[in-house]
């Protein structure tokens, strides 16, 4: 059975479409997935940081049934409950002052939304992203992203008027620097910009993931988001923060910039928010929201009834049963235990990471192991764990397991993983 779905898919679906194992699904609940053989799997993967409360969670399934038995679809025709109840339980969980939203259906589109809000607010045309930041694959978002040469492979010319500045990426710092000789190079570079390519008043956003998700699960330094923030304040730039895959709880905080204290003008969510369910937003503070008229942007599927269903549902799972708590905990016992494991075996080059957003960077001779982390994670399948990799060489792991995992759980996952750590170094 298992492989007759995939070669059927073979012949219908096009390569384009990468899925990342070879696993048939039968059923998924929590942090496990079942295949059509009867194996049992733990995703550390969240089906890529989206099942944050876990596959299924009973109270999500509950409240889709309940919605779909009394409205499936509205194009933006009518008003409904849970259009209104989503954006107000959020909003007491987004950043100060970010308390007006508009849906969508897919972190691609939240960002276009993002990009579209500023240039309008602001009717200035330049923007600015970062080396390494991954925003999506529509036109406008993947003119932005830089994650890997591969997303833009062949699909030139870009969005005009967008920047590039270096991520600080301290382990593989651009320019060199070690942290303790770092004097902000990163951010030099982003103020030479200024005076080579184009001027601050010419530049309508500066859009940044606080915390880099393809790109290889890279925490910066918290100085460098605040300066960014002071640097928008002084020239008039909307500070934008894609927060598809660090928000809805993964970081152990709702969203990772509430780890460092710096408030964007606008920002990003997806993923995460509606647990599988196609929805994203755009969240900005009233006084940008409301220069916006109506049909400045549109949408006939986003904010559907059912996947805002799914969010308020998500939303009241994550507070009543602490998994933002959780997530620390459980995120900060691991990452002392990779951190010891990176003292034992000269692969690991880098640990990082925040909640349960951890990124751990294979290397061998001071050079990225991208081989070596694919019989790594060949071996955690065949035991039974499931992870995806990430970084412009793909020599990353990136730790995302469910918020719902426990302690004992995320020990097993471990345990697998430095088993094939150490067979992979032997």
């Amino acid at each position: 059975m298992k492989s007759d779905v995939i070669r059927r898919a073979k012949a219908v679906l096009t390569p384009a479409l990468r899925i990342h194992t070879d696993i048939v699904v039968r059923k998924a609940r929590g942090i496990y997935v079942e295949d059509v053989r009867g194996k049992v799997f733990m995703d550390f993967s969240s089906g890529l940081a989206t099942t944050n409360i876990g596959h299924n969670h009973p109270r999500v399934l509950q409240a889709i049934r309940e919605q779909i038995d009394s409205l499936v679809h509205s194009g933006c025709i009518f008003y409904y409950e849970s259009l209104v109840k989503l954006p107000e339980m959020l909003a007491k969980v987004t950043p100060k002052g970010l308390d007006m939203f508009f849906f969508s259906n897919s972190g691609a589109e939240a960002v276009e939304g993002a990009l579209k809000l500023a240039r309008f607010y602001t009717g200035r045309q330049g923007i600015v992203a970062f080396t390494g930041c991954f925003h999506g694959r529509t036109f406008g978002a993947m003119s932005l992203t830089t994650s890997s040469i591969r997303y833009r492979r062949n699909y030139q010319p870009f969005v005009p008027s967008v920047y590039h500045s270096p991520y600080p990426y301290c382990y593989r710092c651009f320019f060199g620097q070690r942290a303790d000789t770092c004097k902000m190079d990163c951010y030099e570079h982003l103020e030479r910009l200024f005076k080579h390519l184009i001027h601050p008043e010419e530049i309508a956003c500066i859009i940044i993931e606080p915390v880099l998700g393809e790109g290889g699960y890279v925490v910066p330094p918290a100085a460098f988001l605040k300066r960014l923030r002071t640097l928008c304040d002084k020239w008039g730039i909307l500070l934008i923060f894609d927060e598809v895959q660090a928000g809805m709880g993964r970081t152990g905080q709702w969203f990772a910039s509430q780890n460092f204290g710096v408030v964007p003008d606008v920002m990003t969510i997806a993923k995460g928010i509606a647990s599988g369910m196609p929805l994203s937003a755009v969240v900005s503070n009233r006084r940008i929201m409301s220069r916006w008229p109506s049909g400045a942007h549109g949408t006939t599927f986003g904010g559907n009834p059912v996947s805002c269903a799914a969010a308020i549902a998500t939303v009241e799972v994550i507070q009543q049963e602490k998994l933002l708590d959780n997530a620390r905990k459980v995120g900060k016992v691991a990452l002392q235990r990779l951190r010891s494991m990176k003292e034992r075996y000269q692969v690991i080059g880098d640990v990082r990471g925040i909640g349960l957003m951890i990124g751990i960077e294979f290397v061998k001779g001071g050079r990225p192991f991208t081989q070596g982390l694919k019989k790594i994670m060949d071996y955690c399948l065949r035991k039974g764990l499931v992870l995806i990799e990430c970084g412009v060489d793909k020599n990353v792991i990136r730790l995302a397991p469910p918020l719902v995992i426990k302690q004992a759980e995320m020990d097993k996952g471990l345990d697998i993983l430095e088993e094939a750590i150490r067979k992979t170094e032997n």
